[in-house]
C-alpha cells in the first residue's frame, strides 16, 4: 500500500482514535453541562469521520504515490518546538507568527500574503479565546 491518499486517512483515523480513547478517561458530562472529556471526544469523532471520508475517496481517485521528505518533517517539528518555546518564554503572538512563517517552508510554494492572512486569522482566534472565553493566554 503505497497510496498517499490512503495513508492520510489512516493516520487521521489513528490520531482520532488515540485522542478519542484518551478523552473517555475524563468526565464527559452532557451537552448542557460539558465535562473535560466532551470537547476532545467531539473533535476526535469529527477527525475520525474526515479520515473515513478520505479513505473512501482514495478508493475512487487515482493513486498518489507516497512521498516522504525528511526535510519537510524537520521543518514542521522545528516550527512546533519553536512555537512552544516562544509561547512559554515570550508571548503567543510571536509564537503564532513563528509557527506560520516557518512551517510554510515545508510546502511547495511560499506566499507572504497567504502567511499574513493565516497569521491574522490565528491571532483573531487567540484573542477570542483570551477575551471571550477567558483563557489565560499571554498575547502581548
Amino acid at each position: 500500500m503505497n497510496n498517499q491518499r490512503v495513508w492520510r486517512g489512516v493516520v487521521l483515523i489513528g490520531v482520532a482514535l488515540f485522542f478519542g480513547l484518551q478523552s473517555l478517561s475524563y468526565h464527559l458530562g452532557t451537552l448542557a453541562r460539558a465535562g473535560a472529556g466532551l470537547f476532545p471526544l467531539m473533535i476526535s469523532v469529527a477527525l475520525g469521520l474526515i479520515g473515513l471520508v478520505m479513505l473512501v475517496q482514495a478508493r475512487f481517485e487515482a493513486v498518489e504515490q507516497l512521498r516522504f521528505n525528511p526535510r519537510n518533517l524537520a521543518i514542521v517539528v522545528v516550527s512546533l518546538i519553536g512555537f512552544v518555546l516562544i509561547a512559554e518564554h515570550l508571548n503567543v503572538t510571536l509564537a503564532i507568527i513563528w509557527l506560520v512563517f516557518i512551517s510554510t517552508f515545508a510546502g511547495s510554494d511560499y506566499s507572504l500574503s497567504r502567511n499574513v492572512k493565516i497569521t491574522a486569522v490565528l491571532l483573531a482566534i487567540a484573542a477570542a479565546f483570551r477575551y471571550l472565553l477567558g483563557l489565560n493566554l499571554r498575547l502581548w
